[in-house]
């Protein structure tokens, strides 16, 4: 990111070192890459062309470097990122099955879950556009739920949006404690992206547009509803459009509904209308299922723009 310039989107939550299975079923190969849902997403909208920054705790540690190193080559600010001597970066594993892709985490205690309220980076969050958050974000640590409102409360009153995707995890917290947050802060925001099988969960409901309904009806002014390979449905409150798969040729889902996330609310910052940011987020999510990872397939403007090309022709 240009260092004279403020970020246009403010990530919050827990980055992870990823370890994923590349040899298919079976296979003892394994790819390292990164993961962490809201640093996926803060990529994948720096990869289109937004100003993105991020802010976790990392430990001090090779992992910690690995994904500071990242961030700087795809040109994410991480300039306010704590380094936690007495915690560890929290890495994962993705193996491939029958069952589609399955993960293995080891992060009860990581530095990311110790982030406190306190260590927020007001003037950063004030200066963007958007804050985005995650249910992950708030699921990791009581602490980190705090700095999550806290992130919250100071974006709205300093008039930045709010951008949340719900991301369930129930390893992480129960059921009812994850519907309860989860209603609360599609309530807040302003731009709410939450996957199919998640929201089923947290409201029972079933039908694409009554889950549609129940987040418009809590308050959020924008909703994106992924529906993995059915494609997405992207409304506000006077328009609902339903957006047809992007066809592609899938070998790993890892990742895909963040880097739809990072490229909508990036091309609504550009200036797009619902339809044609929706559009472009359900091809660059396709896009990056063609590779093994979360962040490595995740596509540039450049790519996804000739995608868009072919599906005009």
């Amino acid at each position: 990111m240009n260092g004279a310039r403020k970020p246009e989107i403010l990530a919050i939550g827990e980055p992870m070192v990823e370890f994923n299975q590349s040899g298919g079923h079976g296979s003892r190969a394994y790819l390292q890459g990164f993961g962490g849902d809201t640093s996926n997403f803060a990529i994948a909208a720096a990869r289109q062309g937004a100003d993105s920054a991020y802010f976790t705790r990392l430990g001090d540690d090779i992992y910690g470097q690995m994904l500071r190193d990242l961030w700087a080559r795809e040109g994410v600010d991480a300039s306010t990122v704590v380094s936690d001597p007495d915690a560890f970066t929290g890495i994962y594993f993705v193996t491939h099955g029958k069952n589609g892709h399955e993960f293995s985490f080891y992060r009860t205690g990581s530095a990311a879950s110790r982030m406190q309220p306190s260590q927020l980076p007001l003037e950063l969050l004030r200066g963007a556009r958007v804050l985005h958050l995650s249910g992950i974000s708030f699921a990791i640590s009581a602490t980190a739920a705090d700095t999550c409102y806290a992130a919250i409360e100071a974006a709205q009153a300093a008039g930045v949006m709010v951008s949340f995707d719900t991301n369930l995890r129930l390893r992480l917290w129960s059921k009812d404690r994850a519907r309860g947050v989860m209603t609360d802060v599609i309530g807040l925001a302003d731009i709410c992206l939450p996957s199919y099988d998640d929201i089923v969960v947290i409201t029972g409901l079933t039908d694409p547009n009554a889950l549609v309904d129940f987040c418009l009806e809590r308050g959020a002014r924008i909703v994106a509803l992924k529906l993995g390979a059915e494609g997405a449905i992207v409304a506000d409150k006077d328009q609902r459009i339903r957006l047809a798969p992007h066809p592609c040729d899938p070998v790993d889902a890892t990742g895909a509904g963040d880097a739809f996330g990072g490229a909508f609310v990036a091309r609504l910052l550009a200036g797009d209308d619902l339809a044609t940011a929706g559009r472009y987020a359900t091809v660059a999510a396709a896009l990056s299922t063609e590779g093994y990872g979360a962040v490595e397939p995740i596509p540039t403007a450049a790519e996804v723009r000739r995608a868009l090309e072919g599906e005009q022709q």
